[in-house]
């Protein structure tokens, strides 16, 4: 038994979590709910894999977050090797750092031209100062570009714990008035439309806020951001810069306990309480879980497939 508080320590930073026994059984209500998740890269990210066939389900979706500063011809080349190597992308939008129109239709030909993109999550984008003649998501789409383009799916922007960019009174009136004037737009696009959301670590405050959705009239189906494992440090960061509010409770109550402290965060509780919930009542409006690979796409990747998500592709080796 360690004698000092520092060899408590050492001990903990030397644990190693064993890998999930084979015999160990899957969570079945997880495996469902896991169906079909997607995941999110940036290019900086997205080099560091060598190939994602290793990594990923076949057939999923990856969202490439264009980050302010990052030139198009970036985004456009790794949505090219992504769908290259058979996932369906979905580059982001954000609509403030888009110029004009003529950017706008220059962004989606190169994507269609050189990628094959039929997919894309329109977004304000976290930028305070629109660079040019778009403020956000609803004036990407009144362009009516993604719908002359063929886009097959257009999903938004949705707030579990709300935007103070938005909404800086903390209220969610904009917010919601937003979701109102975007479910009226899905009965005039021909694309599928679905909430893509920012991350939470508590599912109390993220059942509250879909069952909420439905009672208003928001029929979008959701997909839920999940943070994905990570170093606890790393979490409170993102969450803090991402303007996380409620759930960042969650983290900052895992930092008190000295026992999981210097341990990895996984999503494993918020994931079983929300499926839970979706096995108890089926027509719950949240679909699909969206991963934010914090803690690295493989480290994500892996957790996924121990849970019940699909089995990789075999990787060609030519």
């Amino acid at each position: 038994m360690p004698r000092t508080l520092w060899e408590a320590a050492m001990a903990l930073l030397n644990f190693r979590k064993r890998e999930k026994p084979a015999d160990t059984p899957v969570n079945g209500q997880v495996e469902a709910f896991l169906k079909d998740y997607s995941i999110e890269v940036m290019p900086r990210t997205a080099e560091k894999v060598e190939d994602f066939r290793a990594l990923l389900p076949e057939g999923t979706r990856v969202y490439i977050a264009h980050i302010e500063g990052t030139p198009i011809e970036d985004m456009v080349a790794t949505a090219k090797r992504i769908n290259a190597e058979g996932f369906p992308v979905m580059p982001h939008f954000p609509a403030r750092i888009i110029k004009d129109r003529a950017t706008l239709t220059d962004w989606i030909a190169r994507y269609q031209g050189e990628a094959d993109v039929k997919q894309a999550l329109l977004l304000a984008g976290g930028v305070t100062n629109p660079h040019g003649d778009f403020d956000s998501s609803m004036q990407l789409l009144e362009t009516g570009e993604f719908d002359r383009a063929g886009f097959t799916r257009l999903h938004v922007a949705g707030h579990p714990e709300g935007n103070k960019d938005i909404d800086p009174d903390g209220s969610s009136t904009n917010v919601d008035a937003a979701l109102r004037w975007k479910t009226k737009f899905n009965e005039t696009t021909d694309a599928e439309m679905a909430l893509a959301t920012q991350f939470a670590f508590d599912a109390k405050p993220i059942i509250a806020w879909a069952d909420s959705l439905r009672e208003a009239g928001v029929t979008l189906p959701i997909h839920i951001g999940i943070a994905g494992p990570a170093k606890l440090q790393t979490l409170i960061k993102f969450a803090i810069a991402c303007g996380v509010g409620p759930s960042l409770k969650v983290l900052q109550k895992r930092a008190m306990d000295v026992s999981k402290l210097l341990l990895p965060y996984e999503p494993t509780d918020v994931i079983a309480e929300l499926a839970a919930h979706k096995a108890a009542n089926p027509d719950f409006n949240i679909t699909n879980v969206h991963f934010f690979p914090l803690g690295g796409i493989k480290t994500n990747a892996t957790w996924a497939i121990e849970n019940g998500g699909a089995s990789t592709q075999p990787v060609n080796p030519a």
